[in-house]
């Protein structure tokens, strides 16, 4: 359990933090570290990113959060937080997302820095930050949905499905659940197969052709999610989630 990390041409990085993969900081780090090591590796030709268990990501551990004194718990997570979604993006090689049940919170900044993301017929994305007193991931939720539909979503915490996101080409399949990592495989087979060198050059024009600067808007964001914090708020709502 935990984050795991299978390497080859193929590399997968795995979560598996029951009960419902809500990462404590300790994993964000983890996780963070074995997708940069990963594509940091000659070998690898592409990554992809899944977990176990009920969902792929419900975020942060708000347990943890709750339970640690003053802000160490916070800044660690948001700092970490800030790591893993980075580590996706910057990743050298590609990163497929495949995603089932849950994908929530800190599962969005996941899946929207992908550069591709594969998901089970039962997957449903969506950020609940509101109403657990805190902002973020937006910016990568941007990279999903349609403008409008993320200030509705970020507003009401409604979520959207993987046939929903599959309409608007953010899903590239979407796959009964059984079928979800052969299909992730099979992708990153088309990729693994191109020339490493010119894929990983590929990868590094993509991110510098993107319209917003992922890293310093989700920074951005954060300061919010610090503000309620420093107000109580997020204290409050933490409190009536439990």
């Amino acid at each position: 359990m935990g984050i795991s990390v299978r390497e080859g041409p193929i590399a997968e990085v795995v979560v598996d933090v029951p009960p419902v993969n809500a990462l404590p900081v300790r994993a964000w780090q983890e996780l963070a570290e074995a997708v940069r090591a990963a594509g940091d590796d000659p070998a690898t030709r592409v990554v992809v990113l899944r977990a176990e268990g009920r969902g792929f990501n419900a975020g942060v551990d708000i347990k943890e959060m709750r339970e640690t004194e003053g802000f160490t718990a916070l800044v660690g997570a948001n700092r970490a937080c800030y790591a893993a979604f980075a580590a996706v993006y910057e990743c050298a090689v590609p990163v497929i997302a495949a995603v089932h049940g849950h994908c929530l919170g800190g599962g969005i900044g996941l899946a929207g820095n992908a550069d591709i993301v594969v998901a089970a017929e039962d997957a449903y994305f969506g950020l609940p930050e509101v109403d657990r007193g805190a902002l973020g991931a937006a910016t990568h939720l941007a990279r999903l949905v349609p403008r409008h539909l993320v200030r509705a979503m970020v507003y009401t915490c409604r979520n959207v499905t993987a046939a929903e996101l599959h309409a608007f080409g953010s899903v590239l399949e979407v796959v009964p659940r059984d079928k979800l990592r052969d299909t992730a495989m099979q992708v990153a087979e088309q990729i693994a197969a191109k020339d490493p060198y010119v894929i990983r050059r590929a990868k590094e024009s993509l991110n510098g052709i993107d319209p917003v600067d992922v890293h310093r808007s989700y920074r951005f964001e954060q300061g919010f999610t610090f503000e309620l914090n420093l107000m109580g708020i997020g204290d409050e709502h933490r409190e009536r989630f439990r």
